[in-house]
């Protein structure tokens, strides 16, 4: 499959790119070897090939889920630099 230079410049106008006449050159030989490479894959019989969606199985790392006590209020402000009413005290982010 060939890419046209009208498709580069196109693909770059849509990405807000500017690209001058060496680099579009560049992409089009380079995203039409790629496209080659694609449609060279095409062509490869994948009858009774399952589908995988990566390359090595692989497991969850993580815990269980199980239920825990949560922090009370002292313990949850004890480090905190500001607080006040059982709240932290934090810089205003919206003007």
């Amino acid at each position: 499959m060939k890419i046209t230079r009208e498709e580069i410049i196109y693909v770059a106008q849509l990405a807000r790119l500017e690209l001058d006449a060496a680099a579009i050159e560049k992409f089009v030989d380079q995203i039409g070897t790629v496209l080659d490479y694609v449609d060279q894959l095409k062509t490869v019989d994948t009858k009774g090939v399952r589908a995988t969606s990566h390359a090595v199985s692989r497991t969850n790392a993580f815990r269980e889920d199980a239920p825990h006590s949560h922090l009370d209020t002292a313990a949850a402000l004890a480090n905190a630099p500001e607080k006040e009413d059982g709240n932290f005290i934090v810089p205003k982010v919206l003007g």
